[in-house]
Parts: C-alpha cells; structure tokens; sequence
C-alpha cells in the first residue's frame, strides 16, 4: 500500500531477499488486479515505478553486493548498487551517532552504510523502502542462538530481542532512514505475523549445529522441501529464490558490507584512543563503560553530542550472550560457526 515511489532494500541475505520476492509478486498481482478491475486497488506508487526498484550498498567485492546482484538478477528488479569507501563511512560515524542518539557498537556499525545508502536511495526519487529487520530476532537468526542451552532460554531470548528493536535494528532502520526523509517499512514485524511467529514452539524455531538458523522459514518458501504445502499455482510461479541464497549463512549487515569495514572501524579507533585513556577508562566513563578502544570513541562522539547525564538512560547496547559462551564480539564473524569467522 503506497502512493509515493518505493522500493526494496536488498542485501542478499534471507530476510532482505525474501521481503524483496514477496514484494515483486505481490506488485504483480495488484498490477494484474487493477487491470481486470476487479476492485478497486491503490495503484499510485506502481504508477510512479511500475518495475520493482532494489537498493544495496557495501565496499567494492563485498559479500552482500555479490549475493544481492544474484537476487536482483534472479527477480529482475532495477537494481541500484551502490558504493562506499572506508573514509567515506569513518567521516560519517559522528553524525550518524547523532542521529541515532545511541553509542551502541554493532548499532553504528550497522548504521553507517545504511546511513549513506539512505541518501543515495532518495536522491532517486524513492519515499519509502520495504526492509527485513525484526526477524533474526523473531526466529533466533543471529549465529550466537546457535548455542543456546535450551528450548526455554532460546524462546527468552527472541522474546527480549523483539522487545528491544527499538534500541537496535529498528533504531537503525527508522533513524538511518529518517535522517534522510526516505521511510522504512518493517512487514516481519506486523503485529498479525508477530502473533503467529512468537507462538511458534521454540523447538521447532531452534537452530543447531545440525540445522541452519531460521530454518524454519527457509523451508517455508523452499519449493523443493515436501512438507511446505505450496499450492500448484504458487509452484506454477517458481522458486522464491535461488537456492543458495535462500540456505545463505547468516551474515550481519556490518559484515556483509565488507569484511574491511570492522577491521577498519577498529583501527581507526587505536589511531584515536590511546593506551593511557583506555587504562583509566572507568574514571571517564565509570557508568556503562566502554570495553574496547572503539567502543570508548564511539561512547566519546556521543557524549560531544548529548553531554547530559540523562541521555545515557536511553541507550541499551547489544551484545551475544557470553554466558553461553559465545564471543562479546557483536560480529557475527566473532562466532565459531560463521564460516570465515576471525
């Protein structure tokens, strides 16, 4: 439902290219809809971009370009690829803290690349993106659930997850967006979705050493899996994705926009942050402090912007559950299962 142009943003990784699937077959059925006249369907943002738009971004060779090139290609969406450089993203990380008022290490890592594609996207005229935040935390997709000790624990998990987006992905998908004017819409959090998907038995959502995270909506829309009770026109239509984007590995969007893009954002903050001040780090900041050099700059840049005290009371920084025994490392390249982990 849209009468501005919109678009869909596409990283190639499960969420993001199964939101961009539905969305082109659903255009196509309103389009077909509207032609028969069969009831009166809002047609205006079809109007504006008639062909399905699809926005990634990364450091030249990064995985999610590759994997989103494919998806695009397989969709045949109008594809926007865009760019970035390493400085271009280091001079960018103070205002992004601005905008999403939060010192958050994997939040800002995240939020720099979408940031900057946000101002690209509408620069082309594009007033509102379709995007896949909310369903690692639905379906315990981050490769940390991968260790989780029990059905409960896992089930608790996501639960907490889905109550804090507002201080994580959503934070980024609303204010990296917003900065910008260009509106991002959230479809695996609709309320009747969220119902369903959260009353899932954990067991069945649970992911092992065994089995892929999120397997459970891959084999939702694999056509090949037997028991996915797909119509004969909803085969008729084909595959919703190339198989090996639809059984892709989780990679974190600050990952999959470069492998580069971290270790560059942890370089920079050695260049910055000193030895002496990260010694006397709980004298600066003895309240939620910083454990590495980039989260003592990032915690620094936020408190330039937002000095009072208070401001602090807003921000809930994401982190694994270590007590699983899994890395503190946000990245999802920090866990053992990634398949080029550190």
């Amino acid at each position: 439902m849209a009468e501005v142009p919109y678009g869909v943003l596409l990283s190639g990784g499960l969420d993001s290219s199964l939101i961009s699937s539905i969305a082109v077959r659903e255009a196509a059925r309103i389009s077909a809809t509207a032609q028969s006249d069969v009831e009166d369907v809002d047609t205006r943002g079809m109007r504006y971009f008639p062909r399905m738009h699809s926005f990634s971004i990364g450091l030249p060779g990064a995985p999610d370009l590759i994997a989103a090139r494919k998806v695009a290609k397989f969709l045949r969406t109008a594809h926007h690829e865009f760019t970035y450089t390493i400085q271009e993203g280091l001079d960018a990380v103070a205002d992004v803290i601005y905008h999403l008022e939060t010192y958050d290490v994997t939040t800002i890592r995240a939020s720099t690349p979408m940031y900057l594609m946000s101002r690209k996207i509408k620069s082309t005229g594009v007033k509102m993106v379709l995007s896949g935040e909310g369903a690692d935390e639905v379906f315990g997709g981050y490769l940390y659930f991968h260790y989780a000790p029990s059905d409960d624990e896992f089930h608790r998990e996501t639960v907490k997850r889905v109550q804090n987006l507002h201080t994580s992905d959503c934070l980024r998908a609303n204010k990296s967006t917003m900065a910008w004017g260009l509106e991002a819409r959230v479809p695996f959090l609709d309320r009747e979705f969220l119902q369903v998907a959260m009353n899932i038995q954990p067991s069945d959502k649970r992911c092992s050493k065994d089995l892929m995270e999120k397997a459970i909506i891959r084999r939702a829309f694999d056509v090949t899996y037997p028991d996915a009770g797909f119509t004969e026109e909803e085969l008729a239509q084909g595959p919703y994705l190339p198989h090996d984007v639809l059984w892709r590995q989780k990679e974190q969007f600050s990952d999959g926009v470069g492998y580069g893009w971290i270790d560059s954002l942890k370089d920079w903050a050695e260049r910055r942050v000193s030895d002496a001040a990260m010694a006397a780090v709980k004298d600066r900041f003895p309240e939620d402090t910083p454990e590495t050099k980039e989260a003592y700059l990032y915690r620094e840049i936020f408190e330039q912007h937002f000095p009072q005290k208070a401001c602090l009371a807003s921000v809930v920084r994401w982190v694994p559950r270590t007590d699983w025994g899994c890395s503190a490392d946000p990245s999802g390249r920090a866990q053992k299962i990634h398949e080029k982990a550190y």
